[in-house]
């Protein structure tokens, strides 16, 4: 997983609470067998048309968000099914973090656990970085729990040890592996009935 210190990028809001994780890709997508390549589906019932041309209407496809990294939602995002794709989607897009007002549990587990940092912060806040220029950059400090944009710099909240795993970069091979040498040493006391 790659590590998360600080991440500077655009913003683009999408100020939908309730964003299920159905609308962030739909259940006809999910056949692949690896992580990547959901990018392409996200949000894909409000990015395109019934003919598959791009919906010019949608903040996403609009050119001035072009290669924003940083998604600006409402309360309640991700909820629905437990599907992880939901997070990979998001993070094959480009999107390092997702700023919003409320995640559901299950997708802001599956968030950190593939380096998608999720933010929450109050209405107020997140009105002012939804009402930031498309060309004017935020940045993340996650060591010290803060954003900073011209509007102002906003704390938050996270768990030291999501927060520790996302700063180096661990996800739960690494640090199954990372104790290696004490896996083995017990494989080796264990009698020989059991292996």
């Amino acid at each position: 997983m790659e590590a998360f210190t600080q991440h500077t990028g655009r913003t683009v809001p999408l100020m939908n609470d309730n964003i299920d994780t159905d609308q962030i890709i739909p259940k006809s997508f999910l056949k692949r067998i690896e992580k990547t390549g959901f990018g392409e589906f996200l949000f894909d019932e409000w990015r395109y048309m019934p003919d598959r041309t791009l919906n010019s209407e949608f903040n996403l496809n609009k050119p001035k968000y072009q290669g924003a990294s940083i998604l600006i939602s409402g309360d309640n995002f991700g909820s629905g099914s437990s599907r992880e794709h939901a997070a990979w989607a998001l993070t094959d897009f480009g999107f390092r973090s997702v700023i919003a007002g409320s995640f559901s549990d299950i997708f802001y587990m599956n968030a950190t656990k593939n380096g998608l940092l999720p933010i929450v912060l109050k209405k107020a806040e997140l009105n002012e970085l939804a009402g930031l220029n498309s060309e004017e950059a935020i940045t993340i400090d996650l060591p010290n729990q803060k954003v900073i944009a011209s509007t102002g710099t906003y704390s938050f909240e996270i768990d030291s040890t999501w927060k520790h795993k996302l700063v180096n970069g661990l996800d739960d091979i690494d640090i199954s592996l990372s104790h290696e040498a004490e896996i083995t040493k017990y494989e080796e006391q264990m009698p020989s009935y059991w292996r």
